[in-house]
């Protein structure tokens, strides 16, 4: 019960003190879960930001139930939804009742302003240690690079992309199974 309490503290903690959303998070997700505790390889973290990436919903959340059921079943699933959702919802109720009187006060706008930058250093480096996991085959850099292309200079909706890049790596093994198979 102390790992699945431990759990619930991870993600209440990470909830209740980033910024940015789910995206900003998963650096200090990846540290709890990987670094700190060692419930998981790097690896496997990558493949479970893979598959919640790919889930509709909020990605913290999202990660935050399927490691808890990876690591301590059902219970995970709750205590791990609950650490994640709790300080934004009481955040929430919060800002609400008192940003109106204050959102055009000049500290709150030069807090946000000075928040932003840092927000998106913390999205960039998630990309970058979980770039530096992934295989540096051919293949792969195509997909990213195709990627990127897509969604920052074409504009193309990321789901459309996740889904040809899913589709393209289905395809991918499919042709390893067929070449394992003839030998």
């Amino acid at each position: 019960m102390t790992k699945l309490f431990k759990f619930f503290v991870v993600f209440l903690r990470i909830g209740a003190f980033t910024f940015g959303g789910g995206l900003a998070m998963l650096p200090l997700i990846e540290r709890e879960i990987v670094d700190n505790n060692g419930w998981m390889t790097r690896e496997e973290f990558i493949d479970v930001i893979a598959v919640t990436q790919c889930m509709p919903g909020v990605i913290a959340v999202n990660t935050a139930i399927y490691l808890g059921y990876q690591l301590f079943g059902i219970w995970g699933t709750i205590f791990g939804a609950l650490g994640a959702i709790l300080p934004s919802f009481i955040i929430m109720v919060l800002a609400a009742e008192f940003f109106i009187a204050f959102r055009d006060n000049s500290i709150v706008q030069a807090v946000f302003m000075g928040v932003r930058p840092a927000i998106a250093v913390l999205i960039f480096s998630a990309a970058v240690r979980l770039g530096k996991a992934v295989d540096r085959t051919a293949h792969n850099i195509l997909i990213a690079l195709g990627s990127l292309i897509s969604i920052s200079l074409l504009g193309i909706h990321p789901i459309p992309v996740i889904v040809v890049a899913a589709l393209i790596g289905i395809v991918k093994a499919r042709g390893y199974e067929k070449n394992e198979n003839a030998d």
